[in-house]
């Protein structure tokens, strides 16, 4: 871990390689006179909108909503099978499990033609009284529960390293968490605007005080938008759960693990009650399991949390970006990417250009960024990539 002062405030970073907009963006953040004891960047990090993806932000009796991102409760789950991977034949994964999966979770920008059941859905809160978005939203998000979304969201089956089959799942909150996202970051910059803030408007990242009736508005959004993520991940690895059990009926299957890294949240830290925003960052507790995917082609790592203080106990959520979008599109090798992962014998997902951007080389690498994080958690399970199904 590295530590430097900008502005009078301290960032503590694992991060080894940070592109210039994610650097500039660390600067903008050190303007501003909330920010609780420091900064963290996890080694994934990388130039985000507002705030580095990768970075850890605490802050004194504000939100932003930008801090969060417009992906709100995206996260990671995985499931351990009774599988051995040896006993998978080509034609029972192409042809029955990986068929079956697309037949059942629509990816990309599709959803569901019909609303799902409401059993699916988060339980226990009053969306017509504590939100605005949600309840708007609420019908068309029962069309999207249960789907992958696009981007780098993915279904990936694996293998460990004593021979069981793994499913590993990224996806989020889905078009409900985006439209909660940018409401109340316009709302903010409007009040911040009106409020004559001290925080420059043109670093994006306008608050919401605590006191104040938009800051209770935006949590009660924000924790629905967390719930629904999770039960987005729950519904997708159920259907899994089934498509596997129709092929190979005997399939046992072990308890879902789930963590996200897009959400805000009350947490105390040096003695003291403060909001952590966590964007592109999960909860590394001490004991707490977690998941901390690679790129494609890559392994990925079920992790246990070290509970280090100094990175408010938090981790990487993968290995992060390397190169952006367009710079991985017009810059990689579309055939020695495609050359490399059929080396390894994975069913994958690149097949042309436009692909390039989720590709393993448009990401760092994932064993560099688990090694400057042996202080945050400790590997438990090693994962290894057999057939990926993207958004």
């Amino acid at each position: 871990m590295n530590e430097t002062i900008i502005n009078n405030v301290t960032v503590k970073s694992w991060v080894t390689e940070l592109d210039e907009h994610g650097r500039q963006e660390v600067i903008n953040l050190c303007q501003l006179p909330f920010v609780y004891r420091h900064i963290a960047l996890m080694p994934d990090a990388h130039g985000g909108k507002g705030m580095p993806i990768g970075g850890v932000l605490a802050t004194k009796n504000v939100v932003i909503p930008n801090a969060v991102g417009v992906d709100i409760g995206c996260g990671m789950c995985a499931v351990k099978t009774s599988v051995r991977v040896d006993e998978l034949t080509q034609e029972v994964l192409r042809k029955g499990i990986l068929r079956g999966i697309r037949k059942q979770i629509p990816l990309g920008r599709d959803r569901h033609k019909t609303a799902q059941s409401e059993e699916f859905m988060p339980q226990g809160f009053d969306i017509e009284s504590t939100t605005t978005v949600v309840a708007r939203q609420i019908n068309a998000a029962r069309k999207q529960l249960g789907t992958l979304g696009g981007g780098n969201h993915f279904i990936e089956l694996q293998r460990d390293d004593e021979g069981y089959l793994w499913i590993m799942i990224h996806s989020g909150s889905r078009n409900l968490g985006k439209q909660v996202g940018e409401f109340y970051n316009q709302k903010a910059d409007m009040l911040n605007r009106r409020w004559f803030s001290s925080v420059p408007s043109e670093i994006a990242l306008p608050i919401l005080p605590v006191k104040s009736e938009e800051f209770s508005q935006y949590w009660a959004e924000m924790e629905y938008c967390v719930a629904f993520a999770l039960c987005n991940r729950r519904l997708i690895m159920h259907r899994i759960q089934e498509v596997i059990g129709d092929v190979m009926p005997d399939t046992r299957f072990e308890p879902m693990i789930n963590i996200a890294h897009n959400y805000a949240a009350w947490e105390n830290h040096f003695g003291e009650n403060c909001i952590v925003h966590r964007k592109g960052a999960t909860l590394a507790t001490a004991g707490t399991i977690g998941i901390i995917p690679g790129s494609q082609g890559t392994c990925s790592y079920i992790t246990e949390g070290l509970g280090n203080p100094e990175s408010f106990m938090s981790c990487s959520h993968g290995a992060g970006r390397r190169l952006s979008r367009t710079e991985a599109r017009n810059t990689l090798s579309l055939q020695e990417e495609i050359t490399r992962l059929e080396s390894m014998g994975i069913v994958h997902a690149v097949r042309s250009r436009a692909d390039l951007d989720e590709s393993t080389g448009a990401y760092k690498d994932i064993d560099e960024v688990m090694a400057a994080q042996s202080d945050l958690v400790r590997i438990r399970t090693r994962l290894t990539p057999i057939a990926v199904i993207k958004g």
